[in-house]
């Protein structure tokens, strides 16, 4: 009998030491902050206007078209930069979701235009 409640209090302890060890539960991850995603939101549509910007350089460089034909597609790309800026100044200087879809697709044509 005293080997039977060694035994038993010898599992109690065990146990209770088990549930001292069992690990943490991971926290979820910290959402992003709202007015960073739209920031870069902002950031992605400049950086593709200049990387279009290039390529309208370059193409005018190559003697694809004709400066004044690049100069035009400077002044589209202008526009919707200008655009861009004044959606986001209206949200605290980002863009939403659906304003960054509405300006990706303008550079979708401007990039059609520009022979992509």
């Amino acid at each position: 009998m005293p080997r039977t409640i060694r035994a038993l209090a010898a599992c109690a302890l065990l146990s209770s030491l088990a549930a001292c060890v069992v690990a943490p539960q991971p926290q979820p991850a910290p959402r992003p902050n709202p007015q960073q995603i739209a920031d870069q939101r902002l950031r992605q549509v400049d950086g593709r206007i200049d990387n279009l910007s290039r390529r309208i350089d370059n193409r005018v460089n190559q003697g694809y078209y004709p400066p004044p034909q690049g100069g035009a597609l400077h002044h589209r790309l202008d526009v919707i930069r200008q655009e861009a800026h004044d959606m986001a100044a209206q949200h605290g200087g980002g863009l939403s979701s659906d304003e960054q879809r509405v300006l990706n697709q303008e550079l979708d044509n401007a990039a059609h235009a520009i022979g992509e």
